[in-house]
């Protein structure tokens, strides 16, 4: 496994043309390209990305999918809010947040979901 030199998440998505719109133009990534019919590859590298996979009969889970580390967790939310992003509060044994973010002694974490209902993070290292 230490040679693999390229890593992809792959979400599953119902809406191929909604969940692409919301990842490059709520999100702000970079469109690479359409990998294959019923497919579309976010990478800034070509290499390292995301991929949304047309799976119109799926349902998101219930865990995170992808977590985003940021340099600066607030400025990175307030950006996405304004794009239209609503952010997660939850209240749960070991996760709880305080607007919208859970801390820890390591990070500072904050939740949302895609269009399609995938739960993405936004997380910043606690230094």
């Amino acid at each position: 496994m230490s040679s693999a030199n390229r890593t992809t998440t792959i979400l599953p998505v119902r809406d191929l043309d909604r969940a692409t719109d919301f990842y490059a133009n709520t999100l702000g990534l970079y469109a690479d390209k359409a990998s294959h019919e019923g497919s579309f590859f976010f990478s800034e590298d070509g290499h390292n990305g995301i991929e949304l996979l047309l799976k119109p009969d799926s349902n998101p889970s219930s865990n995170t999918e992808l977590s985003f580390e940021v340099e600066d967790i607030a400025a990175e939310m307030a950006s996405l809010e304004r794009n239209g992003v609503t952010f997660e509060d939850y209240d749960l044994p070991g996760l709880r947040t305080v607007n919208h973010i859970a801390e820890d002694d390591r990070m500072r974490a904050a939740w949302f979901t895609d269009t399609e209902g995938n739960i993405l993070c936004l997380h910043q290292l606690v230094t």
